[in-house]
């Protein structure tokens, strides 16, 4: 029973982190692709999403590939001794690629639901282009955001495929719980596994119900 709640614990510290990864680039991308006319923003907002479709163990070597030892950023960060694979910070950049589409498209669609008359009263008023997307354009897409930032610490929480293979199953150190339940039931020890899918389920519902009453789920694609 011990390490279920290590399991959580590691689970939770690797979400939480993962998900303000997130919550910091997926509002920057998002309210850049709901403002900017660019050639290509459509193509950029796909590749971006790509993490929603591509099996994990495909992302999960596309990671390998970058942060590896021989990877480019692998050997970059070898300079500085800094190692990513079979860590902790691993699980997170794994987690956090795979919950970032959530958090970027529930942005993005917040931010152009946002009335540009307010924020062109804000300017006619004197605010600066800081202070109108902090005063005026964030407090009213917040709802939205919030929502796809629980949806990406759901995702975060339950990653598997990628984490697998960038951190690998170390007790007390990189196995989360959706690991954990993949070792568990592999060694046949069912009572653990029971326990381990019932916190899983029990969390990633708590966060779904509360993400549909503070936004309605939108499937990425629809309007």
């Amino acid at each position: 029973m011990t390490a279920a709640w290590i399991a959580l614990a590691l689970s939770l510290k690797v979400a939480l982190w993962a998900t303000a990864i997130d919550l910091v680039l997926g509002v920057a991308v998002g309210f850049a692709l709901a403002r900017l006319r660019f050639p290509g923003r459509e193509l950029v907002d796909s590749v971006l999403l790509l993490p929603m479709v591509l099996p994990p163990t495909v992302l999960g070597y596309y990671l390998l590939v970058l942060v590896g030892r021989r990877g480019a950023l692998g050997a970059w960060l070898e300079r500085f001794d800094i190692h990513l694979i079979f860590t902790w910070q691993g699980a997170v950049i794994a987690a956090a690629i795979v919950g970032f589409p959530f958090v970027c498209k529930s942005a993005r669609a917040a931010f152009e639901a946002v009335d540009a008359q307010y924020e062109e009263a804000a300017s006619v008023l004197g605010l600066g282009a800081a202070a109108i997307f902090f005063r005026v354009t964030l407090p009213l897409a917040w709802r939205g955001i919030l929502a796809g930032v629980l949806l990406a610490f759901a995702r975060a929480l339950g990653e598997f495929g990628a984490t697998l293979m960038v951190a690998g199953s170390i007790p007390g150190k990189t196995q989360t719980l959706s690991i954990a339940v993949y070792e568990a039931v592999q060694a046949g020890q069912d009572e653990l596994a029971n326990v381990l899918v019932l916190m899983t389920s029990l969390t990633c519902v708590a966060v779904l119900l509360l993400a549909g009453r503070l936004a309605p789920l939108r499937i990425p694609g629809r309007p």
